[in-house]
């Protein structure tokens, strides 16, 4: 199996264009998810922005970006929505599960996150063949600070102290971890990989791809130079990562292949292990694509996007308590 970075032109997509034969989407749990809670905390209503995966036989290619987040407090969740043909964030309040709030005002954002301090948000928008990264409030106005320009940047995660602000960017000889420095107002690069997570040290989380196209998940420790890989399957890809609120777990995406009969079905599941890369699970087992995976708050529950539970492949954000 092998995933790669779509181009973010077209990767993001209002509800699934069309529905495969082979998955029963209105299914909301399969056998091998009993004993979890899933609820739906957005409707269709709210046009959840699905990314897009692509197959073929026992290979799956899917969208990496994390399209979701949870505000400091644990009371809000904020998503990317398709509507009037522009794409932005959009807040809701997760115990209400009223109408969600607009946040940015913007023509094609692709992926965001809040800061640790609850009062920003950075996001990353395409613009013709350019992704820019800006900055924002996070709770009013839609004034931005545009913080990189001229190249193709995505995927912007604030440091835990917020001086920096990493991100990834593509490049003709591949994608590598960058940062911004909000003080001094300068550009640093690392080493290649994409959804860079910072951890509380010298070190983040990314996705690699292998030789074989596969995808896993590495630590770096950009002051020492040190990188291991923590998660890689001979059969399996792997994106997306981001650590527990209390450090001890990654959760990201993985790939599967079920079997229809004799046809294979590849798609996406939720993953999560410990930060050395032991104790393995498999969280979701659905046929449908379960993507862009975030921790809630407390760690006690995981937050995704899934056309599970709808008979027409409609996306929505549903959520899972972690029991591990």
């Amino acid at each position: 199996m092998n995933i790669k970075y779509f181009p973010i032109a077209f990767a993001l997509t209002a509800t699934v264009l069309s529905v495969s034969a082979q998955v029963d989407y209105s299914v909301v749990t399969v056998n091998e998810e009993s004993g979890l809670n899933f609820t739906r905390i957005t409707s269709d209503n709210d046009y959840v922005c699905m990314p897009q995966v692509k197959r073929s036989g026992h290979n799956v290619n899917w969208l990496t970006n994390r399209i979701l987040d949870v505000s400091v407090d644990g009371s809000q969740l904020a998503y990317l929505s398709r509507r009037n043909n522009t794409t932005n964030i959009f807040i809701k309040d997760i115990a209400k599960q009223g109408a969600s709030v607009q946040r940015t005002n913007r023509q094609a954002v692709l992926d965001f996150s809040y800061s640790p301090d609850g009062k920003f948000i950075c996001f990353s928008e395409a613009n013709g063949k350019l992704n820019q990264i800006f900055q924002t409030s996070a709770t009013s106005g839609y004034v931005c600070r545009q913080i990189t320009s001229g190249a193709q940047d995505y995927s912007p995660v604030y440091s835990n102290d917020m001086k920096d602000i990493f991100f990834a960017r593509q490049e003709r000889n591949g994608v590598s971890v960058w940062s911004y420095s909000i003080e001094r107002n300068f550009l640093s690069s690392y080493s290649k990989g994409l959804n860079p997570f910072p951890l509380k040290n010298t070190a983040v989380i990314c996705t690699r791809f292998n030789a074989e196209g596969r995808g896993e998940i590495w630590r770096v420790d950009y002051n020492t130079g040190v990188e291991e890989c923590v998660v890689s399957d001979a059969k399996r890809s792997f994106s997306t990562p981001s650590v527990s609120p209390n450090g001890q777990w990654i959760l990201f995406v993985g790939s599967n292949v079920l079997m229809n009969g004799t046809m294979p079905y590849a798609n996406t599941d939720i993953f999560a292990c410990k930060t050395d890369g032991t104790q393995l699970v498999q969280l979701t087992y659905h046929a449908a694509d379960d993507l862009s995976p975030v921790w809630s708050r407390d760690g006690k529950a995981v937050y995704f996007i899934s056309q599970r539970g709808s008979a027409t492949g409609v996306a929505n954000v549903w959520k899972i308590d972690f029991v591990y």
